[in-house]
């Protein structure tokens, strides 16, 4: 692993370190991603050391980390002072990594073949970004929606039609294109009061529970289409 970069949440009582793993998620021809642990960790070795796989888009800096259906892509990991214990712990980190790349490698591919409409692209953002079940009620009813809710989904709509990291042979008109749509407005588009705000939300905020809820639908969309975007 190659460590690149360290910082402090909060008022310094936690800590978290980016680690690069070797090689790539690659997808299409020339769509690369890089494989990535962000591990964090309290200074009072109160807490447990939390490592999560987070894989980056290389082309737009863009975090594309999901749990998937049977797995987590995080682990806790005891503080030890043994050392057999902590190789066992390690092994465990860079199985559930090893694992997640492979799964999401394929997924992400598949993801690439599947042709979506801007209008569905559109019903994915909104049903992902919304923040209650009252909003998803307001979506299927046809109910007015707040203009923060709208402006929100149009500026992630946006980004999906408009970035340039958009219109590549994987991302434009493909369900890989409209994941990385509502991953990328959080990475890319939404303002942040500062960095630890942004890396709070991404990683464990609210940017993760929508980019979570825009995974789900996309595995549902790849098997049953558009069906998977009907509201009950």
């Amino acid at each position: 692993m190659q460590y690149e970069t360290a910082g402090a949440l909060g008022n310094g009582e936690r800590i978290f370190i980016t680690a690069k793993l070797p090689g790539y998620i690659k997808v299409g021809s020339d769509d690369y991603i890089e494989k990535y642990l962000f591990l964090t960790t309290s200074h009072d070795g109160s807490g447990s050391i939390t490592a999560a796989f987070t894989p980056i888009r290389i082309v737009c800096q863009n975090t594309l980390s999901a749990a998937l259906r049977n797995s987590s892509n995080t682990i806790k990991i005891r503080h030890t002072g043994n050392a057999e214990d902590r190789l066992k712990e390690a092994h465990k980190v860079m199985g559930i990594s090893n694992k997640m790349a492979d799964e999401l490698d394929g997924l992400f591919n598949q993801w690439t073949k599947v042709r979506i409409t801007d209008k569905d692209v559109m019903k994915l953002i909104q049903q992902a970004m919304a923040p209650s079940k009252e909003v998803l009620k307001s979506l299927k009813t046809g109910e007015e929606l707040s203009t923060v809710f709208k402006n929100i989904c149009d500026n992630a709509f946006m980004y999906a039609m408009a970035s340039p990291t958009q219109q590549t042979e994987t991302t434009k008109g493909t369900l890989f294109g409209a994941y990385n749509a509502i991953t990328g407005y959080f990475q890319n588009v939404k303002e942040y009061k500062d960095d630890e705000a942004k890396v709070k939300s991404i990683i464990g905020g609210t940017g993760q529970l929508r980019t979570q809820a825009a995974f789900d639908l996309c595995l549902g969309y790849a098997k049953s289409g558009e069906e998977a975007l009907t509201l009950n």
